[in-house]
């Protein structure tokens, strides 16, 4: 390091503060000219895929390992920082460009309107959001959220992906942009990155949300809806990991059903496994449901492999914890008896009319 220059973290904050400063800037210009375009000019400005704020986070592969946790964590709150003010900027703009229209154009509000009949019902797939979380609290668990636009780093190589891993192939994964730096998050794990980067142990957290992959057929979707949970701590084990599994899965199909571990490889958790539930329709018999095995598939699961511990800058040796995924409307299927999963995302309103306004 030559004589005067900072470190590089000293550099990082430095690069921080101009960036907000920048923004100060053009949000006091953005004041005489709102519009929704000229905030989503800005957001690409400093979050998009060349954006200053990606553009900061890829120096943290240069940085010395002791200081990219600290380094991590300045970014990653000032990234989060310029999501919510462009956020509260984009619904002013949106205010300020209805306000105007209406200014523009009368309304006559004399005119009769088409009545309906019946009450509305809520998505099933929101009803099980809904009965997950609630009994997710009720074990002490945090509902955190996080961007379904990320950066490679947060989907992939903090979660211990090598390079070369299947998942980073196009069938796979949407890729934005030639460099493929960002992408559509293909799991909800990505909010597990997120949050250790800027929450301190001991942690109880489960983030649901949305999640893409290139994949397209009678039993997949290109978008569905997943949900991630993970709790770090000391003297955290498989123990605590099977227990609360088995705890949302009898509150939510019944307490008379068994759940068992199946061995598997995850590469974000060591050891890693798959959990089923018997069969919700067949009781364990075996059935056409279950293909005869008496078991369903649901997730997966492991213990938190701790090279994900040195990504955000926990301490392994202190620190164990467990982490688990599964789909959301794979659950809403076998709760509700639906038979495709495609009628969860066709919007057809005689089939969404069935279901209950509350959970």
């Amino acid at each position: 390091m030559s004589e005067g220059k900072g470190s590089p973290l000293q550099e990082t904050t430095s690069k921080v503060a101009d960036i907000q400063l920048g923004l100060q800037h053009d949000l006091d210009a953005l004041k005489t000219q709102l519009s929704p375009r000229a905030v989503e000019d800005l957001k690409v400005k400093y979050l998009g895929r060349k954006g200053q704020v990606t553009a900061l986070m890829e120096t943290l592969k240069s940085l010395p390992k002791e200081e990219k946790p600290a380094a991590g964590k300045i970014i990653n709150e000032l990234r989060q920082k310029l999501e919510g003010e462009l956020e509260i900027w984009r619904q002013k703009a949106e205010d300020h460009a209805l306000e105007q229209s209406l200014t523009q154009h009368k309304l006559d509000i004399s005119l009769p309107v088409q009545t309906t009949t019946g009450q509305g019902s809520l998505h099933p797939v929101t009803l099980m959001r809904r009965v997950l979380l609630a009994e997710f609290r009720r074990l002490g668990f945090t509902v955190y959220d996080g961007p379904e636009v990320d950066l490679d780093f947060y989907n992939f190589s903090a979660l211990n992906f090598k390079d070369d891993h299947p998942a980073r192939d196009m069938q796979d994964t949407f890729f934005i942009g030639e460099r493929a730096k960002t992408i559509l998050r293909t799991h909800t794990s990505n909010i597990q990155i997120h949050a250790m980067m800027v929450e301190q142990a001991p942690l109880r957290i489960v983030a649901p949300g949305r999640t893409y992959r290139c994949d397209s057929d009678l039993t997949h979707t290109p978008m569905f809806h997943q949900i991630e949970g993970f709790v770090v701590d000391e003297g955290i084990d498989m123990g605590d990991m099977k227990g609360v599994i088995d705890r949302f899965l009898k509150a939510v199909f019944g307490q008379d059903l068994a759940t068992r571990l199946r061995p598997s490889f995850f590469p974000f958790v060591e050891p890693g496994a798959e959990f089923d539930l018997q069969c919700v329709a067949c009781r364990g018999k075996g059935c056409r449901i279950c293909k005869q095995t008496g078991w369903l598939e649901l997730g997966g699961l492991g213990m938190i492999h701790p090279n994900v511990f040195e990504a955000v800058g926990y301490d392994s040796d202190r620190y164990t914890g467990f982490a688990f995924g599964f789909g959301i409307d794979r659950i809403a299927m076998l709760r509700y008896g639906l038979a495709d999963l495609r009628q969860l995302f066709e919007g057809n309103q005689q089939f969404l009319g069935q279901f209950p306004i509350h959970p």
